[in-house]
């Protein structure tokens, strides 16, 4: 099917079960769908309306869901600038292939520019060399300055309710 049958449009409040839906098949994919615990109330609640937390991009072919994007803003304090954050890119199995990844992060990265960002930024499973070979050949390259670093579930509300010293 040739590119030009991809079109790309920005999600919808009733997307959000087919975004859940691919996200689940993303952990599967990288063996960590037990990591994931969201729902489609989640994505709805906080994915629109008036102060969403994130955007999702979507890609069709001939109508038919074929991935995502989903991305937030965020800032470099060092740059002074805006960038994008890419939470998720997701195509479907039967679709890859076609440059729909590539082509949703161009996108991503088109609009961004246009609000005044700079960079686009993304984790990467440490074991999907798929992906950072994808990554890399768009020149997404990896950093060797900076690691990633989290707190969730309990030990994240412990820390956040501790009184302060």
């Amino acid at each position: 099917m040739p590119l030009e049958a991809v079109t790309l449009r920005p999600a919808r409040i009733e997307d959000a079960d087919t975004i859940h839906a691919a996200l689940l098949r993303l952990g599967s994919h990288i063996g960590a769908h037990q990591e994931i615990s969201s729902t489609p109330d989640d994505l709805r609640r906080y994915g629109f309306g008036d102060k969403p937390a994130f955007s999702t991009l979507i890609a069709e072919v001939e109508g038919e869901f074929a991935g995502l994007c989903l991305h937030f803003p965020i800032f470099s304090t060092w740059m002074g600038r805006p960038g994008v954050y890419v939470q998720d890119l997701y195509v479907e199995d039967r679709f890859r292939g076609r440059r729909i990844g590539e082509k949703l992060l161009r996108r991503v990265a088109k609009e961004c520019r246009a609000a005044g960002g700079v960079y686009l930024r993304l984790s990467v499973d440490t074991d999907n060399e798929t992906a950072k070979t994808f990554y890399e050949k768009l020149g997404i390259g990896w950093s060797s300055y900076e690691q990633t670093q989290k707190i969730v579930g309990d030990a994240f509300f412990a820390f956040a309710d501790a009184p302060e010293r």
